[in-house]
């Protein structure tokens, strides 16, 4: 298998459907597009928890590969996760397999860091566990993230309905575009300006969505789904493939940065299958009412199209009509 995401046949046939044990503690479980766990215990009624786990490999020193991620890539993964099932992120479990050949300095670095993030995103290290093994050649992290909302403002996948519109806050491609830069720096500052460079590979301060996702609840969203690994694509495809509807989008609709329009093509890379963290894909009754609510907090957010009935994905550009392809491996991974 390639890296990346595992395919959505692939994840259908041999995880998905080896899952039979049900609990009815647990509302929301494993599932295409559900990026978190949803549970309610008896007694529990104002609030529930939700887990993310990120099974990610942090930056090791030197040039930066496709699956590489840091701890708070992962920490500002499970928050943004949360928050886009309308809970407060609270607390990570860290787990940390370290190689032989790792310093105690390189693990007291790391987890300044992960402190820092959490500090950041008002979580708390709640526990986990660290071990050095012989089984892996560089460091290995999982952390699950646990959070609580009220009950009604718990957002499933399933919300998305025929007539809704779809939004989506910020712009897309915003962490893979941070990526590229960092990565490819010497190559994009020879042939764009340093400031354009530079700016890009800042984008990685816009990649929290909890601030969107906080106004949202508030102004009766639907369904909302971090845009993350895949891109716009293949948030879309499992935003209908979860609900079980269709979409009609409107491509020229898609918000996209300049910066990331320059970064992907000296990349060769698709912005729309380009890992967007930052980027919150939403449904609502009222887009517009939606929009300006975001636009009232300095968030920008554009509706991009509709919900429909039929199980077709539809992608609009001008006299162009073309159907949505299952999700394709994130152009971060392309050399």
């Amino acid at each position: 298998m390639k890296i990346g995401k595992i395919s959505v046949n692939v994840l259908k046939r041999s995880v998905l459907r080896q899952i039979h044990t049900k609990r009815e503690d647990v509302v929301n479980g494993a599932g295409i597009g559900e990026d978190c766990a949803i549970f309610t215990f008896p007694g529990e009624t104002v609030t529930t928890s939700c887990v993310q786990e990120a099974p990610l490999i942090w930056p090791a020193c030197g040039k930066l590969s496709g699956e590489q991620r840091s701890i708070t890539h992962l920490i500002r993964k499970c928050a943004n996760n949360l928050a886009a099932k309308g809970a407060e992120p609270v607390a990570v479990l860290i787990t940390l397999l370290l190689p032989e050949s790792l310093e105690e300095a390189d693990l007291k670095k790391v987890m300044e860091e992960a402190d820092k993030a959490c500090e950041n995103l008002h979580m708390q290290i709640a526990g986990g566990q660290t071990r050095v093994t012989g089984m892996v050649s560089m460091p290995y992290s999982v952390v699950t993230g646990i959070g609580k909302m009220p009950s009604e403002t718990y957002r499933n996948l399933k919300a998305a309905a025929p007539g809704q519109d779809v939004v989506i806050s910020k712009w897309i491609g915003l962490e893979g575009t941070s990526f590229l830069a960092r990565r490819y720096r010497q190559k994009l500052s020879e042939r764009y300006p340093a400031c354009l460079v530079e700016e890009a590979a800042g984008f990685d301060r816009y990649l929290s969505v909890i601030p969107e996702a906080a106004v949202a609840v508030k102004s009766g969203v639907c369904a909302m789904h971090d845009v993350s690994e895949g891109g716009i694509f293949g948030a879309l495809w499992e935003l209908a493939e979860g609900a079980g509807v269709g979409l009609t989008i409107e491509l020229k609709k898609l918000p996209l940065r300049q910066e990331t329009v320059e970064v992907c093509e000296c990349c060769n890379v698709n912005p729309y299958e380009l890992l967007s963290g930052g980027c919150l894909l939403m449904t609502s009754e009222d887009g517009p009412g939606l929009v300006s609510a975001l636009k009232a907090q300095g968030i920008p957010a554009v509706t991009v199209g509709k919900v429909t009935g039929s199980k077709e994905r539809i992608l609009v550009n001008e006299d162009e009509i073309r159907y949505m392809d299952r999700p394709q491996r994130d152009g971060i991974y392309e050399e």
